[in-house]
């Protein structure tokens, strides 16, 4: 038989104590950041520039004017509140945090809907540390100390573990030394092959760099307890600083917890002209990859870094898959009111 319609008394029935926990989750939510001094705000949904993300595909409206005022254009639905939240840092709105509707165009799995809720802060003058801290208090505060995602359980009492992205590569892909490879598609090839993993026909750096971290890295993470993965290698920097005491490190971590990718952060690149060319190159990269999917660099994003934003650091984590955790359920159409996808 067919899976009964999301509004299906039975369907509800089955997911009520999924969203019942999520509604708790999302007022402790609200506490722990107020208490802390941040401000919720809201942010367009409805936005000329969706993400810089190369390989997020994006949702694509038009406004169409109304009695001739305005100019026919195309408009996206964000990807990630990101852009906004830090022109709010800009005016000087900071410490921020937002739980943002965003959307992501071809995205469907047990842990993937291409609607989903993403919560955003961001903090003047922390730094990736003093965030790492802040995490980990958080998810003590919202979730049970121990949480379970398909038979990986994490102890949330316990210290959580601080990896960098050389450590773990190091440890798990036979001693290579990623950092070293500096986006170098033949010296990451030949260090791989040497450990029984040759590149593909066509796989560049970036696709043999994240195989590696699929296959080998990322289900050893966030398993007896939860586990930043930081330090990420300077080709996959997007809107992070590098690390001054070595380039060709990033200041971005993400957060894996229940064997769970939960979160990903940066200590914010506040460099008008670093992030003018690492946009054009997303840019670029992204006509390639998706011809009839492109936009063009966020100029007003861009205008806001020259005036000037504060040093800071920010992250975006998944709140449904924090409500799969904190509710035990096993797939994020059991934590949505109504999915858009069954």
């Amino acid at each position: 038989m067919p899976p009964l319609p999301s509004w299906h008394p039975e369907s509800l029935a089955n997911r009520l104590p999924f969203l019942r926990r999520r509604a708790t989750l999302t007022a402790a939510t609200r506490g722990f950041f107020v208490e802390r001094g941040f401000t919720e705000v809201e942010t367009s949904c409805l936005v000329p520039v969706p993400g810089m993300e190369v390989h997020l595909q994006a949702f694509r409206s038009e406004y169409v004017p109304h009695l001739g005022v305005g100019e026919r254009r195309t408009l996206w639905l964000r990807t990630s509140p990101e852009l906004a939240l830090k022109r709010l840092l800009v005016a000087g709105a900071g410490p921020v945090f937002e739980l943002a509707r965003v959307w992501r165009n071809g995205e469907a799995s047990p842990r993937h809907a291409p609607e989903f809720t993403m919560l955003e802060w961001y903090a003047p003058g922390l730094g990736l540390a003093g965030l790492m801290d802040q995490a980990e208090d958080f998810l003590r505060a919202v979730c049970p100390p121990r949480v379970c995602h398909e038979g990986v359980e994490t102890d949330l009492t316990l210290p959580f573990e601080r990896l960098s992205m050389a450590e773990a590569f190091d440890r798990w892909c036979g001693g290579l030394d990623i950092l070293a490879t500096g986006g170098d598609a033949e010296a990451l090839g030949a260090a791989a092959a040497a450990i029984g993993t040759p590149p593909r026909e066509g796989e560049g750096w970036e696709d043999l760099f994240f195989r590696l971290l699929l296959e080998r890295v990322e289900p050893r993470l966030g398993r007896d307890r939860a586990t930043f993965l930081t330090h990420w290698p300077a080709p996959q920097a997007a809107l992070a600083r590098r690390d001054p005491a070595d380039p060709r490190a990033a200041l971005r971590f993400e957060l894996f917890a229940a064997g769970i990718e939960l979160a990903n952060a940066f200590d914010e690149l506040t460099d008008p002209v670093e992030q003018r060319a690492r946009f054009i190159a997303d840019t670029e990269a992204r006509r390639a990859q998706h011809p009839g999917e492109a936009w063009d660099i966020d100029e007003d994003f861009l205008a806001a870094l020259e005036y000037g934003m504060p040093a800071g650091s920010g992250i975006a984590l998944g709140f449904d898959r924090l409500a799969m955790l904190a509710s035990g359920a096993r797939r994020i159409s059991d934590v949505l009111w109504l999915p858009a996808l069954p």
